[in-house]
């Protein structure tokens, strides 16, 4: 006599599990990568043979020209530059944060003066702005 089996095999495939792992990864993929937040003005880079990674800063100052300057995409002459820092500072003493030392970072073209590059770093040391970051590209070829 043969018997009827009453439950039959059901070969489903749960999508549930396999959609966590794959959350799991893009969390763990977007947390884990690094982010650059540049702005997007064209400089030619001076080249240093032990150039490091920069940790980015909040505040990214480049310096295009002799009269071109930036605090990350919005353009200033001196003028407004001196006041833009001074804004800077202004806000860094209503948020509390005036003793801590406050980085920036300095992108100059190489071919800008090295006098632009001292009067700039002259405002940000003015200001209250101590840690300077000079950005640099690795330069592989320098002799």
């Amino acid at each position: 006599m043969q018997f009827k089996r009453r439950l039959s095999p059901k070969a489903n495939v749960d999508l549930i599990p396999m959609i966590d792992v794959v959350f799991q990864l893009v969390v763990f993929f977007m947390v884990s990568s690094t982010f650059i937040l540049t702005p997007g003005i064209s400089i030619d880079l001076p080249g240093a043979d032990s150039s490091e990674p920069v940790v980015m800063s909040r505040i990214v100052v480049t310096v295009a020209g002799d009269d071109e300057l930036y605090i990350n995409r919005d353009r200033y002459n001196w003028e407004e530059f001196r006041a833009a820092a001074e804004r800077l500072d202004l806000a860094a003493q209503e948020s509390g944060t005036e003793g801590i030392t406050r980085s920036v970072i300095v992108e100059g073209d190489r071919n800008v003066a090295y006098d632009t590059m001292v009067r700039v770093l002259d405002v940000l040391r003015r200001n209250g702005f101590r840690g300077v970051n000079l950005r640099t590209r690795e330069d592989l070829g320098a002799p």
